[in-house]
């Protein structure tokens, strides 16, 4: 999944070349807690794939907080995330967070502050947009409320789907997006398209306010500059799985031994 910040650049391959390394491509500056009271301050940028690994720390903190664990060093923590231990550390520093030698770190304390830093500390209501295949299964997945993002608002061009509930929650008609959105409160607008709607709904959803857009329509989408979109496109995803497996495969053809 990439942000698509390449609105500007133009593709994900132009931001990659524009900027060699990941970890050091900041995002816009975001509040984190600090160490002497809890509140919050303006730090210095975090690195979108820095922002990604918070995230990730973040689920696997909520599992061991919910195991019992009230600390946890950070070799097992970056285990558990799927990182090294120093690149762990140096995402946490972005907290003002560095544990306690010999204890490591508090789990209630690190939970707390990863959520402050990713904007968990409020609700942030969800629109879906396409109720397909893809939207039915957004629309009732029940994990998305736990985790602070109850969808609130569903889609659809297809007059046999209007005023059909799904997970709840009647469709409206595509028209409707921008009051629905205004009046509800929507923040975060998912669209689960075919492409060549994609943009008209995007454009609704800007008219109605979403200051994000979750897109998995294959386009690149026009909004904006205060309009963050990520693009998931899982025909990507699958190419660059694709890719490994190729390369795994030439390797033991060339006797290499593969890892």
């Amino acid at each position: 999944m990439v942000s698509q910040r390449d609105r500007r650049n133009g593709s994900a391959v132009a931001r990659k070349l524009s900027t060699p390394d990941a970890d050091n491509a900041p995002t816009a500056e975001m509040p984190a807690v600090t160490e002497n009271g809890g509140e919050e301050a303006r730090v210095r940028s975090i690195p979108e794939a820095a922002v990604a690994r918070l995230a990730v720390y973040l689920r696997v903190l909520s599992a061991m907080s919910e195991q019992g664990a009230t600390t946890v060093a950070s070799e097992e923590l970056a285990t558990a995330a799927g990182v090294n231990s120093a690149k762990l550390r140096k995402d946490l520093s972005y907290l003002g967070s560095y544990g306690t030698r010999g204890v490591g770190y508090e789990v209630a304390v690190l939970v707390a502050q990863l959520e402050r830093i990713l904007g968990l500390t409020r609700q942030h209501k969800v629109a879906v947009v396409g109720i397909g295949n893809l939207g039915h299964a957004l629309a009732n997945y029940g994990g998305f409320p736990g985790r602070g993002f109850p969808v609130e608002a569903l889609f659809d061009i297809d007059p046999d789907l209007i005023g059909v509930p799904v997970g709840g929650i009647p469709v409206s008609h595509l028209n409707d997006i921008p009051e629905v959105c205004s009046e509800r409160g929507i923040s975060i607008g998912v669209i689960a398209t075919p492409p060549p709607a994609a943009q008209t709904v995007a454009d609704r959803l800007v008219q109605g306010g979403v200051q994000c857009v979750l897109n998995f329509a294959p386009v690149v989408l026009q909004v904006p500059d205060h309009v963050e979109v990520r693009k998931v496109d899982l025909a990507v995803e699958l190419q660059i799985l694709s890719f490994h497996v190729a390369r795994r495969a030439e390797n033991v053809g060339n006797g290499m031994v593969v890892r």
